[in-house]
């Protein structure tokens, strides 16, 4: 028994030296931790890297949205306005004509020989009338020699009248013998495009016929018939009565410029049905970009706001309490400031309360910001004034539970849009931001 004691106790010492190293190790390690988590806690937090663009002033044009539809400036259906029988056609189904141009060609004979008729009418009444008036002669001369009777120079002086008269007739008989003649040449009232051919060589037209030869529209210059709401009315007469009146055509997306045009005319009433005007503007199309029956949008210049404070669209922020945007400090923090918008376009916002020229405000990066968060900014290219609408209006959480989608970019008429605002925020943070339509 005492041989195995010392054995026993130098394992025992050995125990607790492994436990004592492996606690000590242990501490120094939570020490160590707990030295790091102090040090990073201490340490102030990263900036979060944001874009932003200046507020500047600027000229703002203010535009009216709407969609129309091209018309041909001029469309003629060209028809025939005599009888007869085609027997040329001058033209290519398609094709640019001038005014003046040949289209087709009647069977010219019988109105041909109809004015042969009425001329040799004529002839033999004049003949018959010179003969007349020298038996006239003769009988004034005998009348004064009291060689004739009154009565007999009188018959003869009717008579004279008469066929005067009848040769007065005869040329009238001419005239619409040579007009019915010309109708079987046919031209073209305008210059324009040509449609399908609506006859061949060999058909027989007729003047009471309700279908035409062909169809030609003018193209140059066209028009676009497009709408906009009846409240809007006062603003465009405004507009009109100052001077010419700007108007863009777009593809019918929105997204390309096809011509620059004018204002030609406002409808003089307004649609009951739709509660829309109508209005008619006028484009060169030089290019003959715009096609009848197209489709497009319409932007029309209602006024330019001179040296007002414009913010790009992407800085305007919603929330429960209204319309907000982030102003970076020079100290890079941010601020949440509330702000009022008076006009909104596809890129610029008209502010006219809460921000000032110069100041920058974050239009990238909005969701991880809070009040007075340390940002690291990106300038951002400077946008330009384009199409404008009424701004947005501010709805609280109880009428708009859930944050409305950013609608897809689409041409319409400048309104004010409804856009729902995010859920409401727990206390002290900042509200969820919402880009802007």
């Amino acid at each position: 028994m005492s041989e195995r004691s010392p054995s026993r106790g130098r394992w025992l010492i050995a125990a607790i030296l492994a436990v004592v190293a492996v606690c000590g190790y242990l501490g120094w390690r939570a020490y160590e931790g707990a030295a790091a988590n102090a040090a990073k806690a201490s340490a102030p937090p990263a900036p979060i890297p944001v874009t932003v663009a200046a507020v500047r002033k600027a000229d703002f044009p203010v535009y009216l949205n709407g969609l129309g539809v091209v018309e041909p400036y001029d469309t003629v259906t060209v028809s025939s306005r005599v009888d007869g029988e085609i027997t040329k056609i001058d033209f290519r189904q398609g094709q640019i004509v001038k005014e003046g141009d040949i289209l087709a060609q009647i069977d010219p004979r019988p109105y041909q020989a109809a004015l042969d008729q009425a001329l040799a009418k004529k002839a033999a009444d004049e003949a018959m009338l010179k003969n007349a008036q020298l038996n006239l002669q003769r009988y004034t001369t005998l009348n004064k020699e009291d060689f004739s009777s009154r009565q007999q120079l009188d018959t003869q002086q009717a008579t004279v009248d008469q066929l005067i008269a009848q040769v007065k007739g005869d040329q009238g008989a001419i005239d619409n013998a040579q007009t019915e003649l010309s109708y079987t040449t046919i031209r073209s009232p305008l210059t324009g495009k040509t449609s399908f051919r609506l006859i061949d060589p060999g058909n027989i037209v007729h003047a009471s016929a309700s279908t035409g030869i062909v169809t030609i529209v003018k193209l140059q210059p066209i028009s676009v018939v497009f709408t906009a709401p009846e409240e809007d009315v006062p603003a465009i007469n405004k507009a009109l009565a100052a001077g010419v009146v700007p108007v863009d055509a777009l593809s019918s997306d929105g997204l390309t410029m096809l011509s620059h045009g004018h204002l030609a005319l406002v409808n003089n009433s307004v649609d009951q049905a739709s509660g829309d005007i109508r209005m008619k503007a006028t484009f060169a199309n030089t290019d003959n970009v715009l096609w009848p029956g197209l489709s497009v949008s319409t932007r029309l210049l209602l006024d330019t706001l001179h040296d007002v404070i414009v913010v790009p669209v992407d800085a305007v922020q919603r929330g429960p309490n209204g319309l907000y945007a982030y102003v970076v400090g020079k100290d890079d923090k941010v601020e949440m400031r509330e702000i009022k918008v008076s006009q909104e376009g596809e890129q610029l916002s008209v502010v006219t309360q809460g921000l000032s020229s110069g100041e920058n405000v974050v239009t990238e990066g909005q969701d991880r910001l809070r009040e007075g968060a340390l940002v690291q900014p990106t300038p951002a290219p400077t946008p330009t004034p384009t199409a404008s609408r009424a701004p947005p209006d501010t709805i609280s959480p109880a009428e708009a539970p859930e944050a409305a989608p950013a609608a897809p970019p689409m041409p319409a008429p400048a309104q004010t849009p409804a856009a729902a605002a995010p859920p409401a925020t727990p206390a002290g943070a900042a509200p969820a931001p919402a880009k802007a339509p």
